[in-house]
C-alpha cells in the first residue's frame, strides 16, 4: 500500500546543495510510530544511512553526514525532502528514500531510487 517515489535533479555541481524529494502514498508521514530515511549507494558499493525524520518530526543523521545534511518535511504533501550541502564527486550514488516501522526496524518499504550525479 505504502509507495514512495524520490525526485529532484539528477545533475549537482560540486560545492552546491543536493537536495531530493520523497513524496509518500498510502500513508501519513505523520502516522505513528513511522520513520522516514534517505539512504545512497555509490556506485560498487554498500547502501549508506544517511538519516530519518520521525512522525514527530525529530531527526537523526549519520555521524558522517551529519554536519552536511538536513531532513525535513511539509505534512499537508506527505513529503519529506533531502539537503545535502557542499557536495563533491564522492556523492554521486542513487538516493533512495525509505520507510522504518519503528525505530529500531530495519526499512520495509522503498522508492525506485534517483541517480545523482556530482560533476562539473
Amino acid at each position: 500500500q505504502v509507495q514512495l517515489q524520490e525526485s529532484g535533479p539528477g545533475l549537482v555541481k560540486p560545492s552546491q546543495t543536493l537536495s531530493l524529494t520523497c513524496t509518500v502514498s498510502g500513508g501519513s508521514i505523520t502516522t505513528n510510530y513511522y520513520y522516514w530515511s534517505w539512504i545512497r549507494q555509490p556506485p560498487g558499493k554498500g547502501l549508506e544511512w544517511m538519516g530519518a525524520i520521525a512522525y514527530s518530526g525529530s531527526t537523526y543523521y549519520s555521524p558522517s553526514l551529519k554536519s552536511r545534511t538536513s531532513i525535513s518535511r511539509d505534512t499537508s504533501k506527505n513529503q519529506f525532502t533531502l539537503q545535502l550541502r557542499s557536495v563533491t564527486p564522492e556523492d554521486t550514488a542513487v538516493y533512495y528514500c525509505a520507510r522504518n516501522r519503528s525505530w529500531s526496524d530495519p526499512a520495509d518499504y522503498w522508492g525506485q531510487g534517483t541517480q545523482v550525479t556530482v560533476s562539473s
